[in-house]
């Protein structure tokens, strides 16, 4: 028998590895002879972490729930405050329930009432009936959120109607040493969440007077985030100017379809810098192409018309929360969907109801995916190139990396015609975000039909249409500005709205 020659041999072994290396960077494998270059500003592991929490809770609860008001002038009593049968318990196992992955809770909004026994002002809760001045709020929540394995935030209001000082250095001190307390006393924050309403009218110790700041450099941000930072390193900042999360510039629930995770604030007219309450803030429905900061968009937005609970109000439908959740999680923003205790102190039964309603329905359809452990085939400018299960193995820390910047189609089959009305997608942002065109096709009795286009990606997105039959999709990455690189896909069935009340 003859066998190779030794220089035959390693030839032979050499041309196998070239090819192995060669399909294995077309797959996606991690094990590439070169990692994709990442491409842009790129997310921080806080921000990253943060992202996939996907959805959160906002609790407006305050003195503006016994006052029925949405925001306080600064002069009500702290005997106002005294819910009659508060409970975290109840607050917080409703909302994990639901799915929220957090809640940040209003400690201080502008009436500057403070919801722990704060060291540094008689207006808390120390000076109220409830607990005969022993409650701690702010406690009670975080040890909730700690009990039923959800995060905890905290927002507090730089501006404040009851301060005598607003408006001068020494109430910039006073700022400081609540944001210490609140962040050296409670535990692990995952997000300070910044308001952008500062100054104008208010009690102020008495003097009821407009009072106006110079907004370009009353609030010494950088030393406050400083704080931040330095007594909670893993949590996010909010505000309309980042550092960390941008405001999408609305209330109304929606991010838009163009919704770049990375962005560049810019000053409102006549002002200097762009801070909270100084922000061209409308930006943030879109981003910023190639921005200055990683800074995806917050969605805040309220279950009923006002942030604070009033009687008269009812919670949204289960349709408009959907649409939400669509137009937030589903346009690759994060969702802060605000629940208002009631007065009692306990989430109403209409929104608790209306919670479990939105959970039931995102359950049953997210447990229908049918691409899961399917492969894709990858074709390049019309030719077929590879095929890989990495796209639909569940897992956002493998991805698919285009070895060139091209036109790329990927097309999934599936083993028997299904109904469909929901394509998930993921970019590895961990080495930027990159795709700004895409086009989606179902195939149908044997012919490709277009049932949906879009922008961009990012860390998710969510792209419904009508309920169609299919054998397989075809996704297009119609343009890029960098080589694609995906992590994950999913094709969904989400029920009929009237099948979940």
């Amino acid at each position: 028998m003859n066998f190779p020659s030794c220089k035959r041999l390693k030839l032979c072994y050499a041309t196998v590895l070239c090819a192995s290396l060669f399909l294995m960077a077309l797959s996606g494998c991690h094990v590439t002879p070169k990692t994709p270059e990442p491409y842009g500003t790129l997310p921080s592991p806080r921000q990253i972490n943060h992202e996939n929490m996907e959805m959160y809770a906002f609790l407006h609860f305050n003195m503006n729930t016994f006052t029925n008001k949405e925001w306080g002038f600064g002069d009500e009593s702290p005997a106002l405050f005294n819910p009659t049968d508060f409970d975290a318990d109840q607050i917080v196992g409703t909302l994990a329930r639901a799915g929220f992955k957090g809640v940040i809770l209003t400690a201080k909004h502008h009436d500057g009432f403070c919801l722990w026994p704060s060291a540094y002002t008689d207006h808390s809760v120390k000076s109220s009936p409830w607990k005969d001045g022993k409650g701690d709020v702010v406690r009670a929540i975080s040890d909730a959120c700690r009990k039923f394995g959800i995060k905890f935030g905290v927002y507090l209001s730089p501006w404040d109607r009851n301060r005598a000082d607003y408006g001068t250095a020494s109430y910039i001190t006073y700022y400081k040493n609540q944001l210490r307390e609140l962040l050296s006393g409670y535990g692990d924050i995952f997000e300070v969440w910044f308001d952008g309403a500062n100054g104008g009218s208010g009690y102020y110790g008495g003097s009821r007077e407009v009072r106006k700041i110079d907004k370009d450099n009353y609030y010494p941000w950088d030393s406050l985030y400083h704080i931040v930072r330095t007594l909670q390193p893993n949590a996010v900042m909010f505000s309309d100017a980042g550092p960390d999360l941008r405001w999408v510039g609305n209330e109304k629930g929606y991010a838009n379809d163009t919704c770049w995770e990375t962005y560049t604030p810019v000053p409102k007219a006549g002002f200097q810098h762009a801070y909270a309450g100084n922000t061209d803030a409308k930006q943030g429905e879109t981003g910023t192409m190639n921005g200055k900061y990683w800074m995806p968009a917050e969605v805040d937005v309220s279950i009923r018309r006002g942030w604070f609970y009033h009687a008269d109000q009812q919670p949204k439908s289960l349709e408009k929360l959907i649409d939400i959740y669509f137009n937030s999680v589903g346009k690759g923003a994060l969702l802060n969907l605000n629940v208002p205790p009631d007065s009692t102190g306990r989430i109403s039964q209409e929104d608790s109801v209306r919670l479990m309603e939105f959970k039931k329905y995102l359950d049953e359809g997210y447990s229908s995916n049918y691409i899961s452990g399917d492969k894709a085939t990858i074709t390049r400018s019309g030719v077929r190139t590879v095929s890989t299960s990495v796209l639909t193995d569940g897992k956002a820390d493998t991805y698919w990396a285009a070895p060139v910047d091209t036109t790329y189609s990927i097309v999934i089959r599936l083993d028997k015609p299904v109904a469909v009305n929901c394509l998930m997608m993921q970019e590895y942002i961990r080495l930027g975000q990159r795709i700004d065109s895409y086009s989606i096709e179902l195939e149908t009795a044997g012919r490709w039909q277009q049932v949906a286009a879009g922008a961009t990606i990012g860390y998710k997105k969510l792209i419904r249409f009508p309920d169609t039959p299919t054998t397989a999709v075809k996704i297009t990455l119609n343009s890029a500005l960098a080589s694609p690189v995906l992590a994950e896909m999913a094709l969904y069935r989400f029920p009929d709205i009237a099948a979940v009340h």
